[in-house]
């Protein structure tokens, strides 16, 4: 069951109050309880496009605790589709982890490959085979269809808002933002990845995919030493987050996102009375997988 439109709800913080800002959240978490946040969106009219051309099989790519892997396994599983997800990592099995488990539950086809091989797959599909087959999906799912998607986050707003801010892996999702905003509101990014690069990879998607607007900010020191990197600091955050505002966050995307939001209050980073809307992308799954390693557990 997909819930559209997602919610928008107020967060109430002494600390927000203090800077004299409003803080809202849209909670895209609550789209579907497998396909959630951004996966949906981009995979929305993907799945539509698969399913008019006839492909018999959904292909993509990811790493072993890829949000887009999971979402990728459970949309393809209610749409009557196979799937096949192309896994970074020949160590790797089905038995791995969390993410890969669920995968596989619903019904995708893990392939393991080493990273030469992923890289190349990934660079060029084709090389795939029996190609002709399948209706292929670039890693983290971002392609033009999938920013039409994300275009529809900002078209339900009812409400104006200074400053919209997501959280930043290939991009796919700012940019969809970027561009249904139409200039409307500042877009803010917190990159999860380590590297001044972002800059040049998302201009380079702008260009790409026609997006002109550029008034928009990727902010990088919140990215706790890099993708996939977490630290205790980051848990207390996420878990202080959930006991205060029942607001649950996940490591990778959301839980730095919220960090970054918070930290350029107390800097006062936003003007007096700026209305802040931060998007929940989702992401959630990957905690399961990030429990079953870690010492310092994410409360659910």
């Amino acid at each position: 069951m997909v819930s559209i439109p997602s919610p928008v709800q107020r967060i109430q913080s002494v600390d927000f109050d203090q800077h004299e800002v409003e803080v809202w959240v849209k909670r895209e978490d609550l789209i579907h309880p497998e396909i959630m946040g951004n996966k949906w969106r981009k995979l929305k009219y993907n799945l539509i496009e698969a399913q008019k051309s006839d492909s018999s099989t959904l292909v993509t790519f990811g790493g072993a605790y890829s949000n887009h892997i999971a979402a990728t396994a459970a949309a393809a599983r209610e749409c009557g589709l196979p799937s096949v997800g192309i896994i970074r990592g020949d160590e790797l099995s089905t038995d791995s982890n969390h993410t890969l488990r669920e995968a596989a539950a619903n019904g995708m086809e893990l392939r393991f490959v080493d990273r030469q091989l992923f890289r190349t797959l990934k660079a060029d599909p084709k090389l795939i085979p029996h190609y002709n087959d399948y209706y292929v999906l670039p890693e983290g799912g971002t392609n033009h269809l999938a920013i039409k998607g994300c275009e529809e986050i900002v078209w339900e707003l009812e409400e104006h808002y200074d400053y919209v801010v997501t959280a930043v892996g290939t991009g796919g999702t700012m940019a969809g933002v970027l561009k249904g905003l139409k200039g409307r509101s500042e877009v803010i990014g917190i990159s999860s990845l380590k590297g001044a690069w972002i800059d040049q990879e998302f201009a380079l998607l702008c260009q790409q995919f026609d997006i002109t607007e550029t008034n928009y900010q990727i902010i990088k020191d919140f990215h706790f030493g890099g993708y996939g990197k977490v630290t205790d600091e980051l848990i207390d955050f996420i878990n202080r987050t959930k006991q205060k505002n029942g607001l649950q966050l996940d490591p990778i995307y959301t839980g730095k996102m919220y960090f970054g939001v918070s930290k350029l209050i107390k800097d006062q980073f936003f003007p007096l009375n700026s209305k802040i809307l931060v998007l929940h992308t989702g992401g959630l799954q990957g905690i399961a997988g990030y429990n079953e390693k870690a010492e310092k557990k994410i409360l659910l």
